[in-house]
């Protein structure tokens, strides 16, 4: 018995915000006009309603899929309605789902990671099918009264992010499925961009409530991890770039996508660009770039995570 992605769906709210837009909302501050563009490659992120929740979003993407007999549902994202219950429990009582649920949450990885958790419960025996999804609301965590330059390199992290929905379903399938996972971490490296309120840390304080970072820091964080993760899964099923119809990766700047392709050697028609016009839809990026992606069934598509903490993933699928 395999575990086969079965459907993928997302959701995109219509409201979007330039990254010029974005630099004339900051106050305070005046950053230098077009760099946010300029760094990124980013020219557009969608923004969530005010009276819409993660859980909204992820309840959007999931409606889109044929979710009915799905027998757990994992909600996988950096964000969350509350502290308390698990976010799983809104999207379900919003899908009129009755299955068992939990959350997993590990930054832009999260949705790897809840695929992951989904095949090792499918190959158990545990559950069959498993609806996994995703809603991520950075727009609340985004600083736009900035005190100086140092704040704003701190903050610009937030200027990336986009709101999206995202669900993935994940099936027992006697045939084909996943065929190769591999994860890593480097937890040292906590510290160099994070979300700190509303946890036992910093409970109340609105000043922590904003999303913090060094991009200088993570870059070579990321960097000291290495690519080895990925070549290794080429290596030990014994395919290239070439076999994969989509090959997904996680993406916060053009540059350094630019840089890990070329590292990778993966052809730029099997890459899917997502950035630009959807800016960094934190864990919900790889569904996204699946549901944008040309595959059709009985195609290879391959995801490579990168997340906060810091964290490294590679997925490989037959669809």
């Amino acid at each position: 018995m395999k575990a086969r992605i079965t459907g993928v769906a997302t959701y995109l709210p219509e409201r979007t915000l330039s990254s010029a837009e974005v630099e004339r909302r900051i106050e305070g501050y005046v950053p230098q006009r077009g760099i946010v563009e300029r760094l990124t490659g980013i020219r557009a992120r969608h923004v969530a309603h005010d009276d819409q929740q993660a859980s909204d979003l992820a309840a959007e993407a999931a409606r889109r899929l044929d979710h009915d007999g799905a027998d757990l549902l994992i909600f996988a994202s950096a964000s969350q309605d509350m502290v308390e219950p698990a976010t799983a429990h809104i999207v379900a009582a919003k899908l009129g789902l009755s299955c068992p649920v939990f959350d997993v949450k590990n930054a832009c990885n999260s949705m790897l990671n809840g695929i992951q958790v989904a095949e090792a419960l499918i190959l158990s025996g545990a559950h069959r099918r498993v609806l996994v999804c995703s809603g991520e609301v950075p727009s609340r965590a985004v600083r736009w009264r900035v005190r100086d330059r140092t704040q704003f390199a701190e903050s610009f992290a937030g200027y990336t992010l986009s709101d999206a929905g995202a669900a993935v379903l994940v099936t027992a399938d006697a045939g084909r499925g996943i065929f190769y996972r591999a994860f890593a971490a480097d937890s040292t490296a906590w510290e160099v961009g994070t979300l700190p309120g509303g946890g036992s840390a910093h409970p109340r304080d609105e000043e922590y409530s904003y999303f913090r970072g060094d991009g200088r820091r993570l870059r070579e964080a990321f960097e000291l991890a290495g690519p080895d993760i990925f070549r290794n899964a080429l290596k030990r099923t014994g395919l290239g770039w070439d076999d994969f119809a989509v090959v997904a990766v996680h993406q916060v700047a053009l540059p350094y996508l630019r840089v890990l392709a070329e590292t990778l050697e993966i052809p730029a028609d099997r890459l899917v660009v997502s950035l630009p016009e959807h800016g960094n839809c934190a864990s919900a990026t790889l569904p996204l770039q699946l549901a944008l992606g040309g595959w059709r069934p009985g195609d290879r598509v391959a995801l490579l995570g990168l997340g906060g903490g810091i964290s490294t993933g590679v997925l490989l699928a037959e669809m």
